[in-house]
């Protein structure tokens, strides 16, 4: 049996229009579609550090790089925060309630890049939480198909190596960014 990912075709804002389309015709084809990231962030030495997870090998895009904390497509008729619980879950093993995820804001992706030979063409509109409760990365249950495995990084290290284009990030510097705002609005 082969299971197709359905999404919710969406506005600029992130709000659905109404039709769908299959993950493999939406990157096919760059239809604007929902992501949910989820940003695990603690502070260490007065420093924010970020649980990044290393993609698989085995992954349609950026295979084997290092990426947000836990993310995922948001299915047709799901909402944002409990497509991150899910991913949250899926990925990590972290079972997460609503009110330990704060939402942070949304951001766009949108790019075209050749993975595997073929072209990979991402229109997203990505909404971002951040989860603050402690984890401990080696308690965490990964889903190995997704996940390789997960690493502590300064915060500031990664957006440095993201500016200078180290290949070992595929983070999404403008989802960082936003998280980075809303840790920063609470410690005021």
């Amino acid at each position: 049996m082969i299971y197709m990912e359905i999404f919710d075709i969406c506005d600029d804002n992130g709000e659905p229009t109404g039709g769908t389309v299959e993950r493999t015709e939406a990157h096919r084809l760059g239809v604007c579609h929902r992501t949910a990231h989820v940003w695990i962030i603690r502070e260490k030495d007065g420093r924010y550090q970020v649980l990044l997870q290393k993609r698989s090998a085995g992954k349609d895009s950026f295979p084997g790089r290092f990426d947000t904390s836990s993310a995922g497509h948001i299915m047709a008729g799901d909402e944002p925060l409990g497509s991150a619980i899910r991913e949250l879950s899926e990925e990590l093993g972290i079972k997460s309630e609503p009110s330990e995820l704060s939402f942070a804001g949304t951001f766009r992706v949108k790019y075209e890049k050749e993975f595997h030979g073929n072209i990979f063409r991402d229109n997203e509109v990505a909404f971002v939480y951040v989860y603050r409760k402690p984890v401990d990365e080696k308690k965490l249950v990964l889903q190995k198909e997704e996940v390789e495995c997960v690493e502590w990084f300064d915060m500031e290290d990664v957006l440095e190596g993201c500016r200078r284009h180290d290949m070992k990030f595929c983070v999404p510097v403008e989802g960082l960014m936003t998280a980075k705002r809303y840790v920063e609005g609470e410690r005021k």
